[in-house]
């Protein structure tokens, strides 16, 4: 049960519908705030701390735009903000949102009969103190030998244009997956073990 009285404000800077159901499962009262940030990296190579200055910078942008102005005081106080940011890598490549229809093909074409995995990097950001916490959780997925035809309704039926690596595990059955080992909600894009790991180390009370 939440101690009201003792924790902070929780702030949820997504706008992931597949976020805002998840952090339900752990968080009752929150607030959601898209973060304004640029998500473009440099490069396609990963590491875990691309994806850990990602996460961070999304929770970052909230405080930062939302200011009163001139005078650089944040508009949110006794707040947590937690961000989140979810990668598809397959060989240290990392596999983003798809920009259209034809390279979601691509990408599915490219993982299909090979493990890859997916890597979430979850922050917390205390917006009075401006420390925060950032950790990374990983989860190996294996696709299916994917014949051309599987692959080309999915894309055109699921539409999966704003899904990094070009699919929404939660809609694919064995038909796609072959094996999943560790967290499958790391994979929807929002490991809420992890994310209660990091409010608890952050003081907020359950």
């Amino acid at each position: 049960m939440e101690n009201k009285f003792k924790n902070k404000n929780i702030i949820l800077a997504s706008q992931s519908p597949r976020r805002h159901s998840l952090i339900k499962k752990i968080v009752s009262n929150f607030d959601v705030v898209a973060p304004e940030f640029d998500e473009k990296i440099k490069s396609d190579n990963y590491t875990d701390d691309v994806i850990k200055s990602l996460s961070l910078q999304k929770a970052l942008s909230v405080l930062n735009t939302h200011k009163i102005s001139g005078a650089g005081i944040c508009l949110f106080k006794n707040c947590l903000i937690i961000s989140a940011d979810t990668m598809v890598v397959l060989d240290n490549t990392i596999y983003g949102k798809p920009k259209d229809e034809k390279e979601a093909v691509k990408m599915l074409k490219e993982l299909s009969g090979k493990t890859h995995f997916v890597v979430t990097a979850v922050s917390v950001l205390d917006s009075d103190t401006k420390k925060s916490l950032t950790d990374v959780v990983k989860t190996y997925v294996t696709f299916q030998n994917l014949s051309d035809e599987l692959i080309s309704e999915y894309v055109k039926n699921k539409k999966p244009l704003d899904k990094a690596g070009a699919y929404g595990i939660q809609e694919m059955g064995s038909e796609f997956i072959q094996n999943v080992d560790g967290d499958l909600e790391n994979v929807i894009g929002f490991p809420t073990k992890k994310v209660k790991e990091l409010l608890i180390a952050a003081g907020y009370v359950f």
